[in-house]
């Protein structure tokens, strides 16, 4: 859809202030220490409830197995969202993370050393969420309303997409930055008229009795692991550990779709049956080999990160996604390698 100069320009101011932090979601350290590329001897890696593979490689502690006699200690970190796992690559804290495709080109494009290295998921994890009482029944009806969205992240890609398709100008709507779960409470509370959800925290809300008013799966891009450069320079055989274990822990969870929502429900303190409903709507049988699929996708969200203001040209996207994927740790992947705890 072409959009005019006066879209492109309120789209570039729409997100407000605040970002919220997110009560049991924050990204603190499981354990302290410092990036692997940094120490040597240590992986930090994240975790995260959009990403149950993650969960599941923590849990069954494979990774500490599998390196423990390399003498290599594994750190886990909680990313509350894309935007907070980008915000801990960059600083080093972290060395490999989770993120939607999308925010993964968004940190590239503006300079964020990563490397996309496994896919994990397909997932409809993103949908525009509303109460029921709202009187909101399409994207159409967001005009004059406000719109909880945390920025650089799929649900607000999703939510500048979901406007472009409805033909609804940005400048219509007023769009919050806050976290995820902060997002729902801001509408549970009132403070918005809709949200642009992600799960699980998004199917928790569905189960509260929250509507979920637009759903396209065609704008949700997949879940990207990424690692940092210099980590991968000066550990690729660590790398090649952790996609290992992404595509050991890929095989369990189809083959363990309840306990594999059960300890999505640890995590994120939700109920059994909304994880078994995250899971259920979640693709792990997917390609882990970043490529072309991947790259379609981003090819049309990309240029929205220059409407958006969010990157300054589209000749910084088009060296992002050319320089993206780094597909040799996914294709030499042996999830025999890791061993069953």
């Amino acid at each position: 859809m072409t959009r005019t100069p006066l879209a492109v320009a309120a789209a570039a101011s729409a997100a407000l202030l605040l970002a919220g932090c997110v009560a049991g979601e924050d990204a603190r350290p499981a354990s302290a220490g410092t990036a692997a590329a940094q120490s040597g001897g240590e992986l930090s890696i994240d975790f995260a409830t959009y990403n149950p593979l993650s969960l599941v490689i923590k849990e069954k502690g494979w990774l500490e197995d599998a390196l423990a006699d390399d003498g290599v200690e594994v750190s886990w970190i909680q990313s509350a969202g894309s935007n907070k796992a980008n915000e801990l690559l960059r600083s080093g804290e972290l060395d490999v993370g989770s993120t939607a495709g999308s925010a993964a080109l968004l940190a590239r494009s503006n300079g964020s050393p990563i490397r996309t290295i496994d896919i994990y998921s397909q997932p409809e994890w993103a949908a525009l969420v509303t109460t029921p009482d709202s009187g909101i029944d399409s994207v159409d009806d967001l005009r004059g309303k406000q719109v909880a969205a945390t920025k650089g992240t799929d649900p607000y890609f999703f939510l500048v997409q979901s406007l472009e398709e409805a033909g609804v100008d940005p400048s219509e709507v007023t769009i919050q930055n806050l976290q995820h779960a902060d997002g729902r409470a801001a509408l549970e509370s009132g403070a918005v008229d809709a949200w642009a959800g992600l799960d699980p925290i998004m199917a928790a809300a569905e189960q509260a009795g929250n509507v979920l008013f637009y759903r396209n799966v065609d704008f949700n891009t997949y879940g990207f692991l990424n690692a940092t450069e210099s980590f991968l320079q000066e550990q690729p055989e660590v790398a090649q550990t952790v996609v290992d274990a992404y595509e050991h822990a890929r095989a369990w969870a189809q083959e363990n779709p309840e306990e594999t929502a059960a300890i999505l429900a640890d995590v994120a303190g939700i109920d059994p049956a909304v994880a078994a409903a995250v899971i259920e709507r979640t693709t792990l049988d997917v390609d882990p080999v970043p490529g072309r699929a991947q790259h379609d996708v981003l090819s049309a969200v990309g240029p929205i990160f220059v409407e958006t203001g969010d990157v300054a040209d589209q000749a910084q996207i088009d060296e992002a996604l050319s320089s993206l994927f780094d597909d040799s740790y996914a294709k030499k992947a042996d999830p025999d390698a890791i061993g069953a705890a």
